[in-house]
């Protein structure tokens, strides 16, 4: 193919000798402002095209800078402004922290093009160990880390700014597999006597008995309630903004993967009828100063949102008062599974009812406790047919 102009004095794409596909496209660095002539190569044409036209996009919005001068804060900047359109809002917010809280104080003045394993990894190993006086990272916080990281140099790989993904080298930390907190059947009545009368109490209850999230529960609304069928519907989370003074929202979240329905106990709708009422209660009470505008099941006496820290907080105090101090708010959610399991649900009930996309996460966190059931029932009959021999 012949090589020449377009009319705004971009190169034609061509085929060159060595099989590869060419073209050029005229850029101007947002930084030095100095207009330079780029070629660009690709393996097909359709390739070349579009990598064309990313760039020329950068050039229009001003914030095109020539790979050998980028910096990896640069880059993020660039990467989590342009390239993260299809991700959710608070996981985007979750990224921007991870950049400038833990990549770009370190790394940030880094050229791109010379940012290797080792300098990643270093990295890594100090925010693990604790550096200038920052409170140790975790091993599964290393991983969320290097999910951020990871992307944003594929995404650099694929524009052609670097060789490699200088993070495909790095070795992670091996996360140890957290012992599974759940309330003993013994603790059960004690932890539900000891809500009783609390103003969190139906949250509480609520939660331990259906396995929701803690974004999804406070994030409830009445529209997904079906007194008829006792079914609930979980769509959505309420999620805050990841700034100082962030807001609260309604939200689909990655955790949740998709609409679920399911069917839950007379006990919960119960309580949800009672949170009904206490809440057509409190709008007369309080008038006009009423508003749930969220149309939400759990709120104040207001009618505003109920915040995760406050639920959380009074939680943890709850547990201490009757020795149950390890226990998190998201370990009702595992009794409740347990539950679910030693009340005859498999797996797969289950795993409808939490909301997991595969059932491979089901079977991780909870497939020992199935196992040692069928166990148990493998043993409840050996002793039967003793029984029956005798």
């Amino acid at each position: 193919m012949a090589k020449g102009r377009t009319p705004n004095g971009n190169g034609y794409t061509r085929l060159r000798p060595d099989g590869r596909w060419e073209s050029q496209v005229t850029v101007i660095d947002a930084h030095t402002g100095m207009k330079t002539r780029k070629s660009i190569y690709g393996k097909s044409e359709t390739e070349v095209e579009k990598r064309k036209r990313e760039i020329t996009a950068q050039v229009d919005k001003g914030i095109f800078v020539e790979p050998s001068k980028l910096t990896v804060g640069q880059w993020l900047d660039i990467w989590h402004k342009e390239y993260l359109g299809n991700v959710k809002p608070y996981t985007i917010s979750k990224y921007r922290t991870q950049i400038d809280y833990n990549i770009k104080p370190w790394l940030g003045k880094v050229k791109l093009s010379t940012l290797s394993p080792h300098m990643i990894q270093s990295l890594y190993n100090n925010l693990q160990r604790g550096i200038d006086g920052r409170k140790a990272l975790s091993a599964k916080s290393i991983h969320c880390l290097h999910g951020v990281l990871h992307s944003a140099m594929d995404k650099a790989l694929a524009l052609d700014y670097i060789q490699r993904n200088p993070t495909v080298q790095c070795t992670l930390p091996r996360i140890e597999k957290r012992e599974l907190q759940v309330i003993k059947d013994a603790d059960i009545t004690r932890f539900l006597d000891a809500i009783k009368g609390h103003k969190y109490e139906a949250v509480y209850t609520v939660d331990m008995f259906t396995g929701l999230r803690e974004g999804e529960i406070l994030g409830l609304t009445w529209d997904c309630v079906n007194f008829a069928n006792n079914t609930l519907t979980i769509n959505k989370q309420l999620q805050k903004e990841r700034k100082v003074g962030g807001q609260y929202f309604l939200t689909t979240s990655t955790k949740t993967s998709k609409v679920r329905t399911f069917v839950v106990s007379l006990h919960v709708m119960n309580t949800l009828r009672q949170v009904r009422t206490q809440q057509k209660e409190w709008r007369l009470l309080m008038g006009s100063e009423w508003n749930n505008a969220m149309n939400l099941v759990f709120t104040n006496e207001y009618g505003r949102y109920l915040t995760t820290v406050t639920v959380y907080n009074n939680l943890k105090r709850i547990v201490a008062g009757i020795g149950l101090d390890r226990v998190r708010f998201h370990d009702l959610r595992h009794t409740f599974a347990v539950l679910a399991l030693q009340n005859g649900d498999n797996i797969k009930t289950l795993q409808q009812a939490l909301g997991h996309s595969d059932i491979s996460t089901t079977l991780n966190v909870y497939g020992h406790v199935s196992e040692r059931m069928e166990r148990e029932s493998a043993d409840k009959m050996d002793a039967f047919i003793e029984t029956l021999r005798r």
